[in-house]
């Protein structure tokens, strides 16, 4: 019979590390919306991982890191906003993923997340910020509000009002679609 090697109990550190590399995917998501330029968004990702390891205060177990990440990212961001004036868009990674079921269902699919990219895009900042929280990220109402620093309203009608700047952007891009008959 083989014996198990025990290992060592994981430190306080080394539990705080893995559950927030765990994070990684969302807070790159996260940054990318907010920046829409890849290489400033790893900047951005890379900045709030720094920030965490070396804060002298961390979430406990049972808090919630996840929150706290983000709401250092968005720091991150507002902080690096002030510092120098934004760069035109480059390329915003793709915000949802699908499987490739038949090329035409693919290529509407495309279609969808690139126009949803440009719409996106186009919001303000801070209507850009609620949304991709809420609805990409899937935070609660007052964590968002938690993130950005404002009341829980303050979100919501943020949220309702950037819903209705897609509806309205993305009625405008079909419409302006090539070979499209308006009726």
């Amino acid at each position: 019979m083989e014996r198990a090697e025990a290992r060592p109990a994981e430190t306080g550190d080394e539990a705080f590390r893995r559950a927030a590399v765990a994070c990684l995917d969302g807070l790159y998501g996260f940054a990318l919306a907010l920046a829409r330029d890849r290489r400033v968004a790893e900047d951005l990702v890379q900045e709030t991982y720094a920030r965490a390891f070396a804060a002298a205060r961390r979430p406990q177990p049972g808090e919630n890191l996840r929150g706290w990440l983000f709401t250092i990212l968005g720091n991150t961001w507002k902080n690096e906003r002030k510092r120098r004036r934004p760069e035109p868009v480059a390329d915003v990674e793709s915000l949802a993923r699908s499987r490739l079921e038949d090329p035409e269902a693919a290529l509407d699919r495309r279609e969808l997340r690139e126009r949803l990219r440009t719409a996106l895009a186009e919001l303000p900042d801070a209507f850009r910020e609620v949304v991709v929280l809420r609805c990409v990220e899937g935070f609660s109402y007052q964590e968002v509000a938690s993130i950005v620093g404002c009341p829980a309203g303050t979100v919501m009608s943020r949220l309702a009002r950037a819903r209705a700047l897609l509806r309205h952007s993305l009625g405008a891009i079909r419409a302006r679609r090539p070979g499209r008959v308006e009726a």
